[in-house]
């Protein structure tokens, strides 16, 4: 198999094409250059937001074309934007190109969404395959229409993420709270302990692509581990165990949390509070689909341990994306809840 991977060199690209090489597949990347993509790639060089930023891209499709042989069985996306770079990528690779997957997201969806939502569920309005940027729902369903539009039904594949943890995250999410557990002492958690949680390690994302893609699988699919893949106890438990068990977890129920003001999701990464609507948007997805077609979720301490080895690796500073806010709790807020 030929992937071509917009991106690449960070997060869920890095982990699609880490696990494209180890199934032996031929890998270009067109990327930015702000970080070394993996080792064994074809690296071709482009701004997708420039004047000519797809040169590179633009040279080697028609080099494909001329060959007869050459283009790629599939191209992964992962943009985030403004939805008209996906329509213009997705048009210049349209005749050079066998499968387009788009890394989407589950903030496609209408808000509020239903408490077990499937993807027949009903979609954001407003979107369009041809807009700038706006924001993240409306720009991830005009990626969408962009792939669905120029590569057709068939030939599109629509990767609706939840919530993406494991090694490689620029988020800052589980880096957050091994940070946190890892510097000890009293730890603010944020109850009940059995709380499901629905989350998927970015190498099953990857794999699962990789998956559908060789089956020719096409249309929409929520991309999560399914509810309950894991509980805040056990989460946390397993920061504890891998960073040293030097931290003392103190549980607060959850009206505590918010009465102090406190955000979930942001100020405690993962942790929504249960019954709210941001809760079913994010921990209770219908992902039956995806099971019947190959998902398969590793479990939660090899998560955490592997993401733990990573950040080890890195000095303990994990990446943080530019476009996203930092999240965590204030050392002085937490103390002051919990008494201290």
């Amino acid at each position: 198999m030929r992937l071509l991977m917009l991106g690449g060199t960070e997060f869920v690209g890095r982990a699609v094409v880490e696990a494209a090489l180890a199934r032996g597949w031929e890998v270009t990347v067109f990327h930015r250059g702000r970080h070394e993509p993996p080792a064994g790639v074809r690296s071709l060089l482009g701004d997708r937001t420039a004047p000519d930023g797809l040169a590179a891209l633009v040279d080697a499709s028609t080099a494909a074309s001329a060959s007869g042989g050459g283009g790629w069985d599939v191209v992964v996306d992962t943009w985030s934007a403004a939805p008209r770079a996906v329509r213009d990528t997705a048009r210049l690779l349209a005749g050079v190109a066998e499968r387009y997957v788009y890394v989407s997201s589950r903030s496609v969806y209408a808000w509020p969404p239903s408490a077990v939502h499937d993807e027949g569920a009903p979609l954001v309005e407003g979107a369009s395959a041809n807009a700038e940027q706006t924001d993240y729902a409306r720009d991830k369903r005009g990626g969408e229409l962009a792939a669905v539009e120029t590569f057709g039904a068939d030939r599109s594949l629509l990767v609706r993420s939840g919530l993406i943890l494991g090694p490689y995250e620029n988020i800052g999410r589980l880096p957050w709270w091994l940070t946190r557990v890892a510097r000890g002492g009293p730890v603010l958690a944020p109850g009940p302990r059995d709380l499901p949680l629905q989350y998927i390690d970015v190498r099953d994302l990857a794999s699962w692509i990789l998956g559908a893609a060789e089956r020719e699988l096409s249309g929409a699919y929520n991309l999560v581990g399914p509810p309950g893949t894991t509980t805040m106890g056990a989460l946390l438990d397993a920061c504890v165990e891998v960073t040293g068990g030097a931290a003392e977890l103190r549980w607060t129920a959850p009206e505590l949390v918010l009465e102090a003001g406190i955000e979930p999701w942001t100020q405690l990464p993962v942790w929504v509070p249960e019954g709210s609507d941001l809760y079913d948007a994010l921990h209770r997805a219908d992902v039956s689909r995806a099971v019947r077609d190959g998902l398969r979720c590793r479990g939660v301490a090899e998560t955490v341990r592997d993401t733990w080895e990573w950040l080890t690796r890195l000095g303990g500073v994990a990446p943080q994306r530019p476009d996203r806010p930092a999240v965590g709790l204030d050392a002085a807020v937490e103390a002051k809840v919990l008494g201290l």
